[in-house]
């Protein structure tokens, strides 16, 4: 009855290695009890063959194969060696000893050859060859483990090796095959490296004056000077600060000008290189050309030493004279144990302050234009417009206060003449327009352009001009000598004033008020007096009747009531009304009217 005859798995792998096992199951899957059979027993079963004989025959059992790459895992024979290398191109070395570890895998009969890197060596070192099978001979054999031993030399692609030594390791290993293994060797060290290494003798220093003690003193110290170059003598002159670089170690001086943002000079740092500068010349031929040729040691009698700088004095420095006025910390101490100086006061070079000339006296204003723009022709030479409140007219951007105003002359032509007074509120300017009237001889229009008026009794000097809060009902305004009463305003007027309450004053606020009072109160009474309905069903029914009539002329109509309503009110009373309509003969029913 049973169907599975398959045999368990007992060859397997492990961390990359291969191994047997026992099995865990019988022959079909069948349960097998722990510790049932011995291995010897087992491979009996295995062995077992059938037979019709009583008793079993005995084999012996096969011997266990493992195969090379396991038996020899990492298992690796070390020698040490060295070769020589030629060096053609060297003067202090003609060859070279490099010493390398030779490495052979017993798993795969690989060989590598590797060199211990050695820092700044200036050599590629390392991995020398790579690991492979290396080839023997040219009929095709590889170098075996029974080729290798101490002291003898191996040839491998053109490089002769000398095996010295090998780990212990690898003189077991060797032993256990029957190799005899022949003494160590001492490892050969590279000549020149073992030249580099001895140390070498200081040379004896002389009992004289050491020429480069000065240089290895006083190396990266530096005397630092603050002077003032004055030019004032040449054309454009000027007093030029500029900083002296005494060096210490070379006795060399350099000049650095000092430049400022905006000072107008090129800007180049450096006025004078860093140099020797002769003191005083020795005597020199004058018919010799010196001029074009390099100063030497014999034509200087004397160069420039640190005990020639100091603050306060004066030194000539190729053609230019330097007042120093001022060191640094590291100079003044230099100085103060080097040479016992202890005043180090800078001397004051700042320049005197300019006395300002008397101003021009400004002449009289002329009365031409505002006096600001006149006063800019007294300060530039190219006159610019006098600044404005760029604020204040963004605020106030088409805001105009307007004012019905009479002019005040003994002219009796005069007394009827009405103006329009407009105050601009962005920059205070007034302009005044008189609307033409027919008939009455004067064309009207503008009457002044938009300008400042200042008020009476201000000079040009202080000028002050007339402002919002100056206008009331009734008040005076005098314009360059004509005088105008202001009798009414416009209702904008009052809802500026009123919503602006807190830059007037209370009198000039409450004097727009009074004046609209009346009016106000009329206006409350006529709204008030008749329901809107009535009203509109009263326009609608005056309307018909117009239209069944013969044409009205509406324009002479409306001039008549404006020309009755000499306050501009905008209201009439009924006499005046019903006298309009009785001569322009309205053609309406009494009742309609009286009701109008």
């Amino acid at each position: 009855q049973r169907t599975s005859f398959h045999r368990p798995q007992t060859l397997d792998f492990k961390n990359g290695y291969a191994f047997s096992r026992l099995p865990r199951e019988g022959v079909g899957g069948e349960t097998l009890f722990a510790n049932q059979l011995s291995q010897d027993e087992l491979d009996d079963l295995c062995t077992k063959g059938s037979t019709l004989t009583y008793g079993q025959v005995k084999r012996p059992a096969p011997s266990r194969f493992t195969p090379a790459f396991v038996a020899y895992d990492k298992k690796v024979l070390k020698f040490d060696a060295y070769f020589m290398e030629e060096v053609p191109i060297s003067a202090d070395e003609h060859y070279r000893i490099r010493q390398v570890g030779l490495y052979y895998y017993l798993e795969d009969d690989s060989m590598c050859i590797i060199e211990p890197k050695v820092k700044n060596s200036g050599l590629l070192q390392g991995k020398l060859m790579r690991r492979h099978r290396v080839p023997k001979n040219e009929h095709g054999d590889y170098y075996h483990w029974k080729d290798l031993n101490l002291g003898i030399d191996l040839r491998m692609y053109g490089r002769t090796y000398r095996l010295v030594n090998c780990d212990s390791f690898t003189k077991v290993f060797l032993e256990s095959q029957g190799i005899l293994v022949n003494p160590p060797e001492e490892l050969v060290s590279d000549p020149y490296i073992e030249q580099r290494r001895t140390p070498v003798q200081k040379p004896i220093v002389p009992t004289g004056p050491d020429p480069f003690r000065q240089f290895l003193t006083y190396d990266t110290k530096v005397l630092r000077f603050y002077a003032i170059w004055d030019d004032t003598n040449c054309a454009f002159g000027d007093h030029h600060p500029c900083i002296i670089h005494y060096f210490l170690a070379d006795d060399t001086v350099e000049v650095r000008e000092v430049h400022k943002k905006n000072d107008g000079r090129d800007p180049f740092p450096v006025l004078m290189r860093r140099q020797r500068l002769p003191k005083i010349f020795g005597d020199k031929n004058k018919n010799f050309p010196s001029c074009v040729l390099e100063i030497t040691d014999h034509e200087v009698q004397e160069w420039y030493s640190p005990k020639d700088f100091a603050i306060g004095k004066t030194v000539t420095l190729l053609g230019r004279t330097f007042l120093i006025y001022d060191c640094d910390k590291f100079t003044q101490d230099f100085y103060r144990e080097k040479y016992g100086i202890t005043d180090f006061q800078p001397v004051d070079v700042n320049k005197k302050p300019l006395e300002k000339a008397p101003q021009v006296v400004i002449p009289p204003y002329n009365g031409f234009g505002i006096p600001e723009d006149s006063l800019q022709n007294c300060l530039s030479l190219f006159p610019k417009p006098p600044r404005k409140d760029i604020i204040k007219m963004l605020e106030n951007n088409l805001k105009v206060l307007r004012y019905q105003v009479a002019l005040e002359s003994p002219v009796p032509e005069d007394k009827n003449r009405r103006f329009i007074l407009s105050y601009f509120l962005s920059d205070d300017t007034i302009s005044i327009y008189e609307p033409p009237v027919k008939n009455s001889g004067i064309p009207g229009g503008k009457y002044l352009k938009r300008t400042k008026v200042t008020k009476p009794g201000s000079t040009p000097e202080n000028p002050i001009y007339y402002e919002a809060s100056d206008f009331t009902i009734g008040s005076t305004i005098e314009v360059f000598g004509h005088r105008f009463i202001i009798t009414d305003a416009d209702e904008y007027v009052l809802n500026y004033l009123e919503r602006n309450a807190e830059s007037f004053p209370a009198a000039t606020v409450q004097s727009i008020r009074d004046h609209f009072l009346p009016r106000k109160v009329v206006v409350e009474t006529a709204s008030s007096g008749i329901p809107k309905k009535d009203l509109d069903d009263l326009i609608v029914e005056v309307q018909k009747e117009l239209k069944l009539q013969a044409p009205f002329n509406t324009k002479q109509f409306h001039e008549a009531f404006h020309h009755f309503d000499r306050e501009d009110s905008g209201f009439l009373d009924k006499a005046r009304f019903l006298n309009i309509c009785d001569r322009f003969n309205v053609p309406t029913s009494t009742i309609l009217l009286k009701k109008v």
